[in-house]
């Protein structure tokens, strides 16, 4: 597989610039873009929020595995979910046919970038603060990620930059 047919992964919380890199990065690169949460929730008919509030924090998760799973495209930017690294499965599945990406930011960076979290569709236990999910979820994107490039301070064109030249040295 040569790196021109590969996928780009993007990982990272909720607020870490996933989704809107995500397009920028595949226009700069010529390829498609994908957003799981949004292919989630048009393929269920339901937000992300709903179906944690109807059906609980593992149910997203459990849908996000399958979803990832299930993609086999190639030339493709990817942007997951912010839970998708808890399944070692999909991660391993995603890497097989691409770089993964770790958009690092700081917690005061997230925090201020999504203003309601209770509305964002976090696949996380109800007593879990968004700090203990950061701290929780680092340590995985880190153990999975290919390459890590901060997203904090920086414009959406920078850390593409930055994305492009590492997958470039990659």
């Amino acid at each position: 597989m040569t790196r021109s047919k590969s996928n780009i992964i993007l990982t990272g919380m909720p607020g870490s610039g996933k989704s809107t890199i995500g397009v920028i990065l595949a226009k700069l690169t010529g390829r498609d873009f994908i957003d799981t949460d949004i292919f989630i929730q048009t393929a269920s008919g339901r937000t992300l929020q709903d179906i944690v509030d109807a059906d609980g924090h593992m149910a997203l998760r459990m849908i996000e595995e399958e979803t990832l799973l299930g993609i086999t495209c190639l030339r493709h930017v990817i942007a997951t979910g912010g839970s998708a690294v808890y399944s070692r499965r999909a991660m391993h599945h995603l890497g097989s046919n691409g770089v993964i990406v770790f958009l690092d930011a700081d917690i005061a960076t997230l925090e201020s970038r999504v203003k309601d979290f209770g509305r964002r569709g976090l696949a996380k236990r109800p007593d879990q603060s968004f700090a203990d999910l950061f701290a929780e979820r680092v340590p995985l994107y880190r153990k999975y990620a290919d390459i890590t490039v901060n997203s904090s301070g920086r414009t959406h064109e920078e850390v593409c930059v930055e994305i492009m030249g590492k997958l470039d040295s990659y």
